[in-house]
């Protein structure tokens, strides 16, 4: 996400507009996960606006509707094709779409997948995402999956929730993240040059940083071989999403001289939070 009043005081000025915070938080982050376009699709007005509040460097990432990855729809084909029209605005900010498949898809039309995947990358790179923990399997099913990837040139989003689940759930926030987010193994892979990770962390950063360490040295990996590789943090309500991304980016800097954007001086920083951190 972008817009979030909480982040006031710290990445965002307190005076800060809701229309302006797009704008803003690509003066410091370079990428973003659009998951709105998951539950509803944003009129023609709304992308154009967005596609004018960032620079030419900026990506999105826009997850495909839920009605099309997760329903049985009569022409999916067709609505995707409606959908990758409306946000033809953004084409050169996308980095990415992200298709999520749902816990219950175990590939058994892989034909259908593979279309999708074919006309989604007509407009833009795909991520495909799975949950179904049989292509976690390290064996016939993942192979399969890989293969089914590596034909349609899409990666596979990799997702770590580990650091969410090494808590136990004692904040209304942390009952509701545990609940909503999936428990699976965390497998590290990279199929093109625009590799992906979702870390899930909590609001102890000394405990986020004990888990993303083996993701410093994977992007120290994928950066020397000449990848773009994509970094997403979440919180429990995402009110620490920005200091988690920014410690991050400073742990990575440290490590590989690789510096990023978010490291800049915020507006308002956030004092309390800063000294824990650092």
């Amino acid at each position: 996400m972008w817009a979030n009043e909480r982040w006031k005081g710290g990445l965002f000025p307190e005076n800060c507009r809701s229309t302006d915070y797009l704008a803003h938080y690509s003066r410091y982050f370079n990428a973003v996960e659009g998951n709105t376009t998951f539950y509803a699709d944003p009129s023609a007005a709304t992308i154009e606006r967005w596609a004018a509040s960032v620079p030419a460097n900026f990506r999105f990432s826009l997850k495909v509707p839920k009605r099309l990855s997760h329903q049985v729809h009569p022409e999916p084909i067709a609505e995707l094709r409606q959908w990758l029209e409306l946000l033809k605005p953004l084409n050169a900010n996308i980095g990415f779409i992200h298709l999520q498949l749902a816990e219950s898809n175990r590939l058994a039309e892989p034909e259908k997948v593979m279309e999708f995947i074919n006309e989604i990358q007509q407009f833009a790179p795909c991520c495909v995402e799975v949950r179904n923990l049989s292509f976690f399997d390290k064996a016939q099913h993942e192979q399969y999956l890989h293969h089914l990837l590596r034909s349609t040139q899409a990666e596979r989003m990799c997702f770590d929730s580990r650091a969410l689940f090494s808590v136990s759930a004692n904040s209304a926030e942390l009952i509701d993240a545990q609940a909503k987010k999936p428990r699976l193994p965390v497998h590290a892979v990279a199929l093109t040059n625009q590799p992906a990770f979702r870390f899930i962390g909590v609001d102890d950063m000394a405990i986020n940083r004990q888990f993303y360490q083996p993701w410093l040295t994977k992007m120290q990996q994928w950066l020397g071989e000449g990848k773009t590789p994509y970094a997403f943090f979440h919180t429990p309500d995402n009110k620490l999403a920005p200091e988690l991304s920014r410690l991050f980016a400073e742990d990575l800097f440290k490590l590989t001289g690789e510096s990023h954007q978010v490291l800049l001086p915020w507006p308002q920083a956030s004092a309390p939070v800063q000294q824990g951190l650092f």
